[in-house]
């Protein structure tokens, strides 16, 4: 990844489902002057991401909002139905934020994007999980490999804020 601790958050489109409609919306929007933790997985319904990297941060949702945490943010290359589908098959309700970066417009500028072609999935995002203050990345874990969830995963980030 490109981006670092310290740096800020570009401040890149993506989209959420609201009312049952996309909207474009700015990552300005969600983290200005708030403390959220955001992860980053390769596709909704996939293996891993399915099986532990979201509901791993259901999970912790309650723990993560004692420590101060405004939002959790779970991104992903999808658009923004599938991800607000794969969020109610999980129950996410409110407590995870399901975004869509279709156009990998936010991946791309973080430097998280990776070639899946070879699995059948095109260009994708790496799988992490970083805390942000402010626009401000104060703490990042990039997984060496998509399959991988163990330093990304909800109860082994949640350790390093």
């Amino acid at each position: 990844m490109k981006i670092k601790e310290n740096d800020n958050l570009p401040n890149s489109e993506i989209f959420v489902l609201q009312d049952g409609e996309p909207v474009k919306k700015n990552i300005e929007d969600f983290f200005k002057d708030k403390k959220v933790v955001i992860f980053g997985l390769p596709g909704a319904y996939t293996s891993v991401c399915s099986a532990k990297h979201l509901p791993g941060y259901i999970k912790m949702h309650d723990q993560y909002k004692e420590k101060g945490i405004d939002h959790i943010i779970c991104i992903s290359v999808n658009d923004p139905f599938v991800m607000n589908a794969w969020g109610k098959q999980n129950d996410v309700g409110e407590k995870i934020l399901m975004m869509g970066d279709p156009f990998l417009n936010f991946t791309k500028e973080i430097g998280a994007d990776v070639d899946k072609s070879g699995r059948g999935l095109g260009i994708r995002s790496n799988r992490y999980t970083m805390f942000v203050d402010n626009m401000k990345v104060v703490k990042l874990q990039e997984e060496a490999d998509t399959g991988s969830c163990e330093i990304s995963a909800a109860e082994n980030f949640f350790k390093l804020i």
